[in-house]
């Protein structure tokens, strides 16, 4: 079966099967003020608990935590510590009755709709964080015992409809050769967690995975996302070679972080990481990037009951600033709206979120918000070399409103007698089909483009790419979209600006060389992407990038360019 290979290696062993049990609703209303009262102490005490538990994870020496365990379970004191929590929690048992654990249940699954419905996929992912506290008050409510508690034998691959961020952190994963899930995604906890611990990995294998039954002779291919079920000797031969060669690899590959990102012809190439938060730079650094080129800024204005004040998002700027060791880190401004609700601000439903009220347009329209972002990104501006990206640029007069707006940030900071960098550069995303075709309009009103191909592709091909039933059709090798990547970073050259790609395709190694061969040089990618496509570019020269490009512009469909640079990709 197929499923998203969200961290790389091969994996060989025999599965074991884990079943979720799901919290049933009991309907039973509460009678009285007394029942009320005592199910409400019932909350708090399951609430002091669980972060009691997280506390005690966190301090325990037995298991070792990496960074992205830490980020996880701090996540997890602040959702559950969240008074936004409680008081939907107690809403429901004073006002509806409801028992506590119904009470519960009910809150947690509004906010995973909330999150789920969202566009980012990093940020939808987060959605798993609340149902797994959720389970964890649960489980001091009903004084249940935890889910991973037993030993796994040596070669092991976990086979789930998904797993809790909580237990991909304290399981035993000493002889778990390999995860695969129902559901999930490159940036769900199972994927964050098993890249840390080099643990192969498949996400989004679907309902066939449930037909695996424990002692399962599984191979999973934690890169191409293939998953095979009691495969015949002669393919479990084949992959215990790709195992071995695959290991080879990845020794070599760690050597690269310090190696210069530089074809063997000298031109050199930088390689940036997408982030959200401060947290995320040692792991960028780790695997020898050289600065940020995306930090989301959407998870500061996520879970709570208000906008973020200027200090508070001035506190998150530094602290990535401080931490950036001087290298460029681009903050892409707000992007919310439409399908990225958030409680608190009471935008309206859209019928078509991706075409919507959202990102710029809302901070064109709701200046207040936009100006105290801008003020917290320039005050935080002398603590590092921080840039300012606008998403979703549709046309030039968008562009000039929002330098316009930024001046007046500027000048409100001037008139406190607050320093910040004034020349701090000002760049947009190329993510709508407009601003690809008028780059050489835009080029002249800023100081870097910022490719999103993850929309770009979407808005050009007409599809939406969350829709399962089309999928097929999201194709960034797709001529349409090559010829607007490659026509964008053209015009960047020809205005002498700088020009990057963030979405998924700069980590893609089939795209790698005939993005050179574009002249692109600048990608942004998830960190742990970044020595595969390092590995790429000091092994070859622009002269081959060149002639991949000349040659797949020339080709009329997708199959064959796909086709083509897996023959000439090396």
């Amino acid at each position: 079966m197929k499923g998203i290979g969200v961290s790389p290696g091969i994996a060989i062993g025999r599965a074991c099967v884990i079943k979720n049990n799901k919290a049933e609703v009991t309907g039973v209303l509460l009678k009285d003020e007394a029942e009320i009262a005592a199910h409400i102490h019932q909350f708090d005490n399951a609430v002091s608990l669980s972060v009691n538990e997280i506390e005690a994870t966190k301090q325990n020496t037995d298991i070792v935590l990496h960074e992205e365990d830490i980020a996880i379970l701090d996540t997890q004191i602040e959702f559950i510590s969240d008074p936004q929590l409680r008081d939907d929690v107690v809403e429901k048992i004073t006002t509806d009755k409801k028992n506590v654990n119904d009470a519960l249940i009910a809150t947690i699954a509004n906010m995973v709709q909330l999150f789920q419905e969202m566009d980012d996929e990093y940020i939808k992912t987060r959605a798993a964080d609340i149902q797994d506290i959720g389970n964890r008050i649960l489980k001091h409510l009903t004084k249940s015992t935890p889910g991973f508690t037993q030993e796994f034998k040596p070669g092991t691959i976990i086979i789930a409809e998904d797993i809790a961020p909580s237990d991909t952190i304290t399981m035993d994963t000493r002889n778990v050769a390999g995860f695969a899930t129902q559901v999930g995604s490159k940036t769900s906890h199972t994927a964050i967690i098993a890249k840390a611990k080099g643990i192969p990995a498949v996400v989004g294998c679907g309902d066939n995975l449930a037909t695996i039954k424990d002692n399962d002779i599984v191979i999973l291919d934690g890169a191409t996302g293939l998953v095979f079920i009691n495969p015949e000797h002669q393919l479990i031969e084949e992959y215990t070679s790709k195992k071995d060669t695959y290991t080879s690899n990845s020794d070599k590959l760690k050597q690269l972080k310090d190696v210069r990102s530089v074809t063997t012809d000298g031109i050199e190439i930088k390689l940036l990481a997408n982030i959200s938060s401060a947290d995320d730079l040692e792991d960028v650094f780790n695997n020898g990037g050289e600065g940020v080129g995306l930090l989301r800024t959407e998870l500061l204005f996520m879970d709570r009951d208000s906008f973020p004040t200027e200090d508070e998002q001035f506190e998150f700027y530094k602290k990535v600033a401080l931490q950036s060791k001087g290298k460029p880190v681009i903050v892409r401004t707000i992007d919310i709206g439409g399908d990225k609700q958030l409680p608190y601000f009471g935008l309206p439903a859209e019928q078509n979120p991706f075409l919507g009220y959202r990102a710029i347009r809302i901070c064109l329209d709701r200046t207040d918000i936009f100006i105290t972002q801008l003020k917290a990104i320039l005050r935080a501006s002398i603590f590092g070399d921080l840039k300012i990206m606008l998403p979703m640029i549709s046309n030039i007069q968008e562009v000039r409103e929002a330098k316009s707006i930024i001046t007046q940030a500027k000048q409100k900071l001037l008139q406190a007698n607050v320093t910040f960098n004034a020349a701090i550069e000002v760049g947009i995303m190329i993510e709508i089909p407009s601003a690809a075709i008028t780059a050489d309009i835009l080029a002249k009103e800023v100081d870097f483009f910022s490719i999103g191909t993850n929309d770009l592709c979407q808005y050009t091909l007409a599809v939406d790419r969350m829709n399962a039933k089309i999928s097929h059709l999201y194709d960034p090798f797709n001529p349409g979209v090559l010829r607007l990547i490659n026509y964008v970073i053209q015009q960047a050259h020809q205005h002498n600006i700088h020009v990057a790609m963030c979405g998924e395709m700069a980590s893609d190694p089939l795209a790698t060389l005939l993005l050179i061969g574009m002249g692109l040089t600048e990608f942004s990618m998830s960190a742990t992407a970044i020595p595969a496509i390092k590995d790429i570019l000091i092994n070859n020269d622009t002269i081959k990038a060149k002639d991949i490009y000349n040659k797949v512009m020339a080709i009329d469909n997708s199959d064959s360019i796909i086709q083509f640079l897996q023959e000439n990709t090396v």
